[in-house]
C-alpha cells in the first residue's frame, strides 16, 4: 500500500495524482476556473472541485468528467504521473 503523503490527511497519494491530471487536462483545454469547466458540462461544481483536490469521489463521477473532457480512461490514466 502506498505510504500518505504529508500534509494529505486521509487521502491516498493516487487519487491526489487523479486529481492533479483532472485539473491538468481542464487548462489544457482553456478552462482557467474549474467552477466554469463544471458549469458548462453540467457537473456538479462542488463534486467536480472535490475531484481536483484529491477526495474521494466515485467511478461513475470519473467517467462523467471524462466524457466531458472527451478523453478516454486509457488515455487520462497513461497522462497520470507515476
Amino acid at each position: 500500500m502506498a505510504k500518505q503523503t504529508k500534509g494529505t490527511g486521509d487521502r491516498h497519494p493516487e487519487i491526489i495524482k487523479i486529481g492533479n491530471r483532472l485539473r491538468e487536462l481542464r487548462k489544457e483545454l482553456g478552462y482557467e476556473s474549474a467552477e466554469k469547466f463544471a458549469w458548462e458540462n453540467k457537473i456538479n461544481r462542488v463534486q467536480y472541485w472535490r475531484m481536483e483536490n484529491g477526495q474521494n469521489f466515485t467511478l461513475e463521477s470519473l467517467f462523467k468528467v471524462l466524457d466531458a473532457m472527451e478523453t478516454s480512461f486509457q488515455t487520462f490514466v497513461g497522462g497520470i504521473e507515476k
